[in-house]
């Protein structure tokens, strides 16, 4: 097949004070969130000048990706959309019609299935085809949670980071928590719990080439206290490990691939921060995003395309659905 674009479709952030606010409504829009939970969130931001990261670590990716390809000898131009945050996914098919693209691979910056990790990302490209006469043939490239590259590049920044911390400090592996519900619903029709496996295996896989032993747990949770979300919480697993008496953490944020505001709140202000309070001896490994191997991945994923040895690879064209009832939405508060 021949390919003549590549989109990266990503979350989205603000990258203004301004632009918090309106950001957050379009994350939480349907969801029935309450003002006051919205009013939290925007004072994370707004602690930290009210820009994520996100974006721009989005635009290096393309930077690299770009550099990537014309090292191959690809010419392959390569644009940049998000679900949330301008750049709109509604926008960039637009200028990819006007561009004269026809048939283009999409690059989702999620890891996981599950519906927020894949099959959202299909809704967003139905959504930006909707809003687009003669919009492009859009085809979401496999995942990647066990591709060699994205292991590696986790594996040597866990390392780094165990390197800064006494001997006998715990590895520990975080995701953004989902709802149980969310988990049990995530894979196709007849299998359960998708999201959450990929997450164990992966962790598996880094700690196996350390040769240590580790921990899987979760951040990032919201909603009412009374709907079931995957646990343990990585505040509240870090204050177990102290209790027994485990000399320092190590924690690898292996669900995300760039440092927005989950990682910079959540893992260096909270977890950070109760670490301290209890003497406890902390490190946040790298995200994967910015390591020269991530764009090297994304260049392997379109070179299989292009050579038709994509495993899964078509699953997704035209924003279609992996299969039908695949990863249901289960509606829920989304924390950013």
């Amino acid at each position: 097949m021949i390919y003549d674009a590549l989109l990266v479709l990503s979350f989205g952030g603000p990258e203004h004070p301004d632009h918090v606010r309106p950001f957050l409504e379009n994350v939480t829009r349907g969801r029935g969130v309450p003002p006051e939970r919205l009013d939290a969130v925007e004072q994370h931001y707004l602690r930290f000048g009210g820009v994520s990261p996100i974006n721009a670590q989005n635009r290096e990716l393309i930077g690299a990706v770009e550099d990537e390809f014309a090292r191959r000898g690809r010419a392959l131009p390569v644009y940049f959309g998000n679900r949330n945050w301008h750049p709109m996914i509604e926008d960039t098919v637009q200028r990819m019609a006007d561009d004269g693209v026809r048939n283009a691979l999409v690059f989702a910056t999620s890891a996981w299935g599950g519906y927020s990790g894949c099959r959202q990302y299909d809704e967003d490209i139905a959504r930006g085809r909707a809003a687009v006469e003669g919009a492009p043939r859009l085809t979401k490239l496999p995942q990647f949670s066990d591709h060699e590259l994205f292991l590696e590049c986790f594996a040597d920044a866990a390392q780094a980071a165990l390197a800064t911390v006494p001997a006998g400090s715990r590895l520990v592996f975080t995701a953004h928590s989902i709802p149980t519900a969310a988990d049990d619903a995530a894979g196709p029709p007849g299998t359960a719990n998708l999201y959450s496996r990929q997450v164990r295996d992966a962790a598996a896989n880094v700690a196996a080439r350390l040769g240590v032993d580790f921990d899987v747990v979760w951040q990032s949770r919201s909603g009412p206290p009374q709907v079931p979300w995957l646990e343990p919480d990585v505040c509240d697993h870090i204050r177990s490990l102290w209790e027994q008496r485990v000399p320092g953490v190590a924690v690898v944020p292996v669900g995300f691939v760039s440092d927005h505001l989950e990682v910079i709140w959540d893992l260096d202000t909270e977890a950070r921060d109760l670490a301290g309070e209890l003497g406890m001896p902390f490190a946040r490994a790298a995200t994967c995003g910015r390591d020269p191997r991530f764009a090297q991945m994304v260049a392997d994923l379109v070179d299989d395309a292009f050579a038709g040895t994509s495993a899964g690879l078509g699953v997704s064209t035209d924003g279609a659905a992996c299969v039908e009832g695949c990863c249901p939405a289960v509606r829920r508060p989304v924390r950013s």
